[in-house]
């Protein structure tokens, strides 16, 4: 497969363990449905817009005289500047292990599937950071729940009542919900999203996601399930959730990208993911390989106003 980056890469690119880079997804984690990658550009450095939402809804004088010239609009947008980061990985392979690898079974293979997870696992961590900042959204357009404003209290809190006032409250109405998993366990069998649900004929159980999508004019509520390790290794394990206790309602354009289009937010890529290696004959005594595998790409929030984040929905 020929090398289709835009930079030769300072190590041999391994035609089939650049397919696996390409090709690998794990559909467990969700950042690429938050924050979509678009197409990617040319250079590492590269421009974006951030479009001005006032031309949407100023209504300039739209009347024009029998002779004189029309009144003129301009519509605005601010160019902005941008860098991709690499995000790489490699695993050292002595030659042993390639020569007594059991029949079928490749461990440079292995090692690249290992890397792109351990990097997607990574950048599901960067887009739940960014999504579920506060810093991301416009003033006005987050909250930190408390008390019995929180969906875990059944009693005080009204969740379909609260998502609606804040839809309303967007300029953009969103059409997506992003959601991390204790959240959404809590939200599913609330008795107020089962009543609105069922229409008032049960108030036990849980909603699935499309139900409760459809209740609330949503295209999709995206669960955020990923767990980390958040010790040093070689320590016993202690697993968190990356998506943690909160919900982002955002408004997304599939065909916007960093030169047009209205959207919270999307990921540049620079090139494509590659995967390869090169021999070393300094790992252990008969040498080895080295494989490296990795990806260049940039999230970005484009508009702040096109989101709003509810943080600490439940206790």
């Amino acid at each position: 497969m020929a090398l289709t980056l835009p930079t030769v890469a300072p190590f041999e690119i391994v035609p089939e363990l650049q397919a696996i880079a390409l090709a690998y997804s794990n559909n467990k984690l969700v950042s690429d449905k938050v924050l979509p990658r678009v197409r990617p550009v040319t250079k590492q450095a590269f421009a974006w817009l951030e479009m001005s939402l006032e031309d949407g809804f100023y209504i300039p004088d739209t009347r024009a005289s029998r002779r004189s010239a029309p009144n003129q609009v301009e519509f605005r947008a601010t160019l902005k500047s941008a860098q991709t980061q690499d995000y790489f990985l490699e695993e050292r392979l002595p030659w042993s292990d390639m020569e007594n690898a059991a029949p079928g079974y490749d461990p440079r293979t292995h090692a690249t599937e290992m890397i792109m997870y351990l990097l997607a696992l990574d950048r599901e961590r960067r887009v739940a950071n960014v999504v579920f900042d506060a810093g991301s959204y416009a003033d006005g357009k987050s909250v930190a729940l408390s008390g019995p404003d929180q969906f875990s209290d059944y009693a005080g809190s009204d969740p379909v009542a609260m998502l609606k006032t804040a839809m309303d409250a967007m300029i953009m109405r969103p059409n997506k919900m992003v959601i991390g998993r204790p959240a959404w366990s809590v939200l599913q069998s609330h008795p107020e999203v089962l009543k609105a649900v069922y229409r008032g004929l049960g108030d036990s159980g849980n909603a699935t996601a499309d139900e409760v999508a459809r209740v609330l004019e949503l295209d999709e509520i995206i669960v955020g399930e990923a767990w980390m390790d958040s010790t040093k290794r070689g320590k016993t394990p202690k697993l968190s959730r990356l998506w943690g206790k909160h919900l982002a309602l955002i408004y997304q354009e599939a065909l916007a990208n960093n030169d047009r289009g209205i959207t919270f937010g999307y990921t540049v890529p620079w090139g494509e993911p590659m995967a390869g290696g090169w021999e070393d004959k300094n790992i252990g005594p008969r040498g080895g390989v080295v494989v490296r595998a990795g990806e260049s790409v940039a999230e970005i929030i484009a508009a702040p106003l096109c989101g709003y984040l509810m943080q600490n929905v439940v206790a």
